[in-house]
């Protein structure tokens, strides 16, 4: 069975943020949006399950529990980039006072989202098993306009929530279970943040484009979620999704 091979450029320096004391909780180590499609396809090899990646060779996330994080672990890489850029954009240094403070918010709990998965993986299967550092191209994102910000932001906010959502059932540790479903919780405050400062509805927050019949989160597997994600051309760094668990 095919399945996606990413294309993901060099994030840049983690934006510094003077005087905020906000900044400090992110100290506490040890814890779709148009675009060109760079889906590229593989075919699964099972000796590939048994030998290491050799050096040079692109990255797959891996299999089981790990593979699982090694995909959210991509996620959080993009989001807490595209947040990073976005406190260094114009459009933010020109926000609402209310804007300013969500999105500062979310590059917080993005960022220690992002090191938390950094710090866990590497622990649980060691650094050669971890997803490397990504590398991202934003130039489709104009950083300046209200819009173009936000409407990206709700598109990866939805995404991340719907990501969580159905791969929750792939998890078998149940540890890690209990922190994906803390962390979905807070990527659906991010969701509903987003909404409620961009969209010109009253229940946007909760809209029929994320909540189905049944007033539940939509869920959609990871090689759903990666196809979507790789169609925005935002990941530029090459991996492997072909050893992930289907359910």
């Amino acid at each position: 069975m095919k399945k996606p091979l990413m294309k993901v450029k060099a994030p840049g320096a983690e934006h510094q943020k003077n005087g905020n004391s906000r900044r400090k909780f992110i100290k506490m180590g040890g814890l779709a949006v148009a675009g060109s499609s760079l889906l590229l396809y593989s075919c699964s090899d099972d000796d590939d399950m048994m030998n290491p990646e050799p050096v040079g060779e692109v990255f797959d996330l891996g299999s089981g529990d790990v593979g699982i994080l090694n995909y959210a672990y991509a996620l959080e890489q993009l989001e807490a980039a595209f947040y990073t850029r976005v406190l260094d954009g114009s459009y933010w240094a020109g926000a609402s006072a209310e804007e300013k403070l969500v999105l500062e918010d979310l590059y917080d709990h993005e960022v220690i989202h992002r090191e938390f998965f950094k710090a866990a993986i590497t622990g649980a299967a060691g650094a050669d098993k971890t997803l490397p550092e990504l590398e991202f191209d934003f130039s489709g994102v104009d950083f300046g306009d209200r819009d173009s910000v936000l409407g990206t932001a709700r598109v990866l906010e939805d995404t991340g929530v719907a990501a969580y959502n159905g791969a929750g059932k792939l998890i078998q540790n149940p540890d890690y279970l209990v922190i994906a479903g803390k962390i979905v919780s807070v990527e659906a405050r991010h969701a509903s943040a987003i909404r409620s400062i961009y969209l010109e509805s009253d229940t946007a927050f909760a809209g029929d484009d994320v909540i189905d019949a049944n007033g539940l989160d939509l869920a959609k597997d990871p090689q759903t979620i990666l196809t979507e994600v790789g169609g925005t051309g935002f990941i530029k760094t090459e991996f492997t999704a072909n050893n992930l668990p289907t359910g």
